[in-house]
């Protein structure tokens, strides 16, 4: 089972990144997939999430309407586009995968809005 994340990088305050995460190892389209982030010193956020079917989507009070999640199920990827970047988005952002209690996460990838 793999999840391996890409997109994070530097990116000024007002930018956009977009991250994606390809799945590979599990039956994807069964799993509801999440975006995480944690920041240093800070407890792990729930940022965004969609059902297996793609039908059903959350995204944090604090991010939405600058970020949005999609899932492919045919190439077995989600992705989260992020704009209007704040210095406080800067964290770890983790790709998960759910099916009831059983979870799979990716190694992060880091994200630092800065001047």
């Amino acid at each position: 089972v793999q999840l391996v994340e890409s997109g994070g990088g530097l990116v000024q305050p007002g930018g956009s990144l977009r991250l994606s995460c390809v799945a590979s190892g599990f039956t994807f389209s069964t799993y509801a997939m999440r975006w995480y982030r944690q920041a240093p010193g800070k407890e792990r956020e729930l940022v965004a999430g969609v059902s297996s079917h793609g039908g059903g989507t959350y995204i944090a009070d604090s991010v939405k309407g600058r970020f949005t999640m999609s899932r492919d199920n045919a190439k077995k990827t989600v992705s989260l586009q992020m704009k209007s970047l704040k210095p406080e988005d800067t964290a770890v952002y983790y790709c998960a995968a759910f099916q009831g209690p059983a979870g799979y996460w990716g190694q992060g990838t880091q994200v630092t809005v800065s001047s």
